[in-house]
């Protein structure tokens, strides 16, 4: 009688190593991704970067198609149009500002998951300048312009989480935030 039961527990435990692999997927097109942009070839012969990442994705048993549609991603060719980067600003918990570098080819979507990930870490996604005063920019890189003191550990906690769950999403590349925590950048 032990038969559904069984079925249910491999359920489970496949469920959960194939929300690990999904991660580590996105990560490693992340990755892909970005050694193709820096360098704009998409060719490992030429990409030391991209070589690297390639590896990292063999042996982790990624599928051709995710590496081709990473490197494509990278190139700025996708299916779902042109690949194209977007700056989302933001606000975290007690107004820390927060930005968010993405690469996508459907502002729509990643717009409405960002403000989904803000709103449920208690933030706010802004409008176009709403935080960016905060920072300086520098290519892809941001700098702080005016620093914010965040002292509270369980502030700087949730900050930490909010920014880790925007990099988890697949589209964003990078987030910067105009925290300083204690006196140091």
């Amino acid at each position: 009688m032990s038969g559904h039961s069984k079925w249910s527990t491999i359920k489970h435990k496949k469920g959960i190593a194939d929300v690990k692999k999904g991660k580590l997927f996105s990560s490693l097109a992340k990755n892909i991704r970005i050694a193709v942009k820096e360098s704009k070839s998409g060719d490992p012969k030429f990409n030391a970067a991209l070589r690297l990442a390639l590896d990292k994705a063999r042996a982790a048993n990624m599928p051709k198609e995710n590496i081709e549609r990473a490197i494509d991603r990278g190139l700025g060719k996708g299916k779902g149009g042109e690949i194209h980067e977007v700056v989302y600003e933001g606000f975290g918990p007690q107004g820390v500002g927060i930005i968010a570098l993405a690469m996508t080819d459907n502002n729509q979507r990643t717009a409405g998951e960002v403000r989904a990930i803000f709103s449920k870490a208690g933030g706010s996604l802004g409008g176009p300048g709403s935080a960016m005063y905060l920072f300086h920019r520098q290519g892809d890189e941001f700098s702080i312009a005016i620093p914010m003191e965040i002292q509270d550990p369980e502030l700087q906690e949730k900050t930490q989480q909010l920014m880790d769950t925007l990099r988890e999403n697949e589209d964003v590349e990078d987030v910067f935030c105009a925290g300083v925590w204690e006196g140091k950048e």
